[in-house]
């Protein structure tokens, strides 16, 4: 197991390298000056910008920038923003939100697809498997910025069920309604590739093996069907985690949450490397170990992975 994880690292290593290297020449190759949006409407001197730029390395060519950039990531050290605070204190204050908020938005995927997506497969053809993939399918179809503003709206204003905005107060009973909206779209991913796998699972050699040697239907579906089904989700899950933290940007925005899809944003528009490559760089990392915890957890999942 422990050879299997090294290897599984040292793997991880060319795809971090390569991953961090796209999005600094991507935000590199970004039109207009930081130096000049930084200063707004006002010009700033030809000394002042000329030390601006010294100062973040901008005079640099862009491959000494990326490396500057890496040496500073093995150091720990995430560099300043144009603002003159420290990217490592915006990563502490915004990255805390969006996981909190990412990984509710995942138990709530989980939890619900999964459970619906089971009955669903069970059921096959009936009235609920029909209902079940009608509404997947309308969420899928609907954007998400609409699902939060009719959920803002509905829930939040007309019913007052829970505060329709976040601001500074990261409770759970605010995230909760973000939450819904942010994971929305992968539930219904989540629901009909559950209910898909389980309906094929149902119909396998070895289901109808257990049943014939007496097993109740509870101990096949347990046992047997739900564990085989799950990997197929664990793999979207596992990959979805980064999705979330990444793709939250229009859910924040439409809560006033302050965390990392907000911070991306504003770091874009100022053209902000250092910033945008922090946090990119935190999401590739958060993305390259949910997968290893997906990896491991398929031994736990199906026998004959963890035999090999």
């Amino acid at each position: 197991m422990l050879w299997y994880v090294g290897r599984r690292l040292l793997q991880m290593i060319p795809v971090f390298l390569g991953a961090t290297f796209l999005i600094y020449a991507m935000v590199f190759l970004l039109p207009g000056d930081p130096i000049a949006a930084l200063a707004g409407d006002k010009a700033l001197s030809p000394a002042v910008a000329a030390q601006l730029r010294e100062r973040y390395h901008l005079d640099e060519p862009f491959l000494t920038q990326y490396l500057l950039y890496l040496k500073g990531i093995f150091t720990l050290d995430f560099g300043t923003s144009f603002s003159g605070r420290p990217v490592s204190e915006v990563l502490a204050q915004a990255f805390p939100i969006t996981i909190k908020l990412s990984l509710m938005a995942l138990a709530i995927e989980g939890i619900f697809g999964v459970g619906f997506g089971l009955w669903a497969g069970l059921r096959k053809g009936g009235i609920f498997d029909s209902s079940v993939l009608l509404v997947s399918l309308v969420i899928i179809a609907i954007p998400i910025f609409v699902i939060g503003f009719l959920a803002q709206f509905f829930v939040g204003v007309k019913w007052g069920l829970v505060p329709p905005t976040v601001g500074g107060n990261t409770s759970f009973k605010n995230l909760l309604l973000p939450a819904f909206v942010l994971g929305s779209v992968s539930f219904a991913y989540v629901l009909r590739l559950t209910r898909t796998s389980v309906a094929e699972n149902l119909t396998a050699d070895y289901v109808r093996t257990a049943t014939a040697k007496g097993l109740s239907r509870r101990r096949v579906v347990q046992v047997h069907v739900l564990r085989n089904s799950l990997i197929p989700v664990v793999t979207f899950l596992g990959a979805d985690l980064a999705t979330l933290m990444g793709g939250a940007i229009v859910t924040e925005g439409i809560f006033n949450i302050n965390g990392v899809g907000g911070t991306i944003y504003q770091a874009v528009t100022r053209g902000e490397a250092p910033t945008v490559v922090s946090f990119v760089t935190v999401l590739i990392v958060i993305y390259l170990l949910a997968n290893l915890l997906v990896d491991l957890l398929y031994a736990a999942l199906d026998p004959r992975i963890r035999y090999v």
